[in-house]
């Protein structure tokens, strides 16, 4: 159990370890760089079954110390417990069934604890073969808390990958189901874990998506069942609400809770029956419908396009035909101003010669020249 700063909780994970039906174990609560009073809650419960490592604060989520822890413990089965976390009193007890059946993996059911106690069920099955696959490919949505495993399923005890600044929970799990693939993963389909969302986080639903999307369920049915919806007051942290219940009577306690999450899950998936797939169905044929009109309106909009731009051709041959002729207009005015030069400079030069003949006429020479050609004419 590694801590840093839940001292205002640590107390109530390590009172759901120490009250599971199955004793015989050690709980090693590793001590990173842990804020002051930590130490006397841990050695408040006076417990042998107790070791605490008071050790300065590692990188990141402080891997290398818990691997310092590992390296001390001698137990045939190692698990993890969040210092945030509750465990139902058989936690231990049921995945002990699946590991000494033979696996070397043992996971169950966590409910997820918003911050203001409404429980729900995360379900990710192992053993079936999709699920897996996203596990090991894609994302975790399993609580660390929920996994035990056998101790010499690996090569050495100090496991956790100490270069990676988080998610190396996620990574141990994906190696221990890579190297003993031949040995099957036990599920608990039963809820053991009580996981609430990291104080870190500032977030009501721990930024899980689909946590988000059970409280917003949560938040419009009233049938949410009762036992997973606890009321917390500003006195108490929701640990501490949900411990008090859960030591007031471990077993009727348990067995309340997992039939209302049964209850929960019945529901949930009729409600997908009845409500959500016939929503969905006629959804889809709404879509659909409105996919062929898509394409109808995509058809008429290819021959309206095609309309235009054979319009448009036609404007760009008119407007070529339009700057010929006016190029031809152009050229004709121009012909025509230059015409109109040659007339004027013509009609000029005959106006010179007319006055050049009337000049010639006047004179005494003109005059005799016709008197010797009437005078010919006479003697003809």
């Amino acid at each position: 159990m590694p801590t840093h700063s839940r001292v205002d909780v640590i107390g109530f994970a390590i009172q759901s370890v120490l009250a599971q039906t199955m004793g015989d174990f050690e709980l090693l609560v590793v001590g990173d760089g842990c804020v002051a009073g930590t130490a006397e809650v841990v050695a408040g419960f006076n417990d042998p079954r107790i070791r605490f490592f008071d050790l300065p604060k590692a990188p990141y989520f402080g891997y290398a110390n818990r691997n310092v822890a590992l390296r001390e413990s001698r137990g045939k089965y190692i698990g993890f417990a969040a210092d945030d976390d509750l465990l139902f009193h058989d936690h231990l007890e049921r995945l002990l069934t699946g590991l000494e059946g033979g696996g070397a993996l043992a996971y169950s059911q966590a409910l997820w604890v918003s911050t203001d106690g409404i429980a729900a069920p995360f379900l990710t099955n192992l053993t079936a073969s999709d699920e897996l696959n996203t596990f090991l490919q894609q994302r975790n949505s399993i609580p660390a808390s929920c996994f035990l495993y056998r101790a010499d399923c690996l090569p050495t005890r100090d496991v956790w990958r100490e270069d990676v600044e988080g998610a190396a929970d996620w990574l141990l799990w994906r190696r221990i189901v890579g190297e003993t693939y031949d040995q099957s993963i036990f599920y608990c389909r039963a809820p053991t874990v009580l996981h609430f969302s990291a104080k870190r986080m500032a977030s009501r639903y721990a930024r899980m998506p689909e946590f988000a999307t059970a409280l917003d369920i949560a938040d419009r049915a009233y049938w949410w069942p009762s036992p997973l919806r606890v009321a917390i007051s500003s006195e108490k942290t929701e640990q501490n609400v949900y411990s008090d219940l859960m030591r007031a009577d471990p077993h009727g306690w348990s067995d309340t809770v997992r039939r209302a999450t049964n209850d929960l899950i019945a529901r949930l998936a009729w409600e997908d029956i009845q409500i959500v797939r016939p929503a969905y169905a006629a959804v889809q044929r709404e879509l659909s419908a409105t996919q062929g009109e898509i394409v109808m309106a995509r058809g008429q909009l290819t021959t309206k396009r095609d309309q235009l731009l054979g319009a448009l051709d036609l404007v760009n041959a008119l407007q070529r035909d339009f700057s010929a002729l006016e190029d031809k207009s152009h050229a004709l005015d121009l012909a025509n101003q230059k015409t109109s030069s040659l007339l004027a400079e013509a009609n000029a030069r005959v106006a010179e010669k007319a006055l050049e003949i009337d000049a010639m006429q006047s004179t005494v020479a003109w005059k005799l020249h016709l008197s010797i050609q009437r005078l010919l004419s006479r003697f003809r």
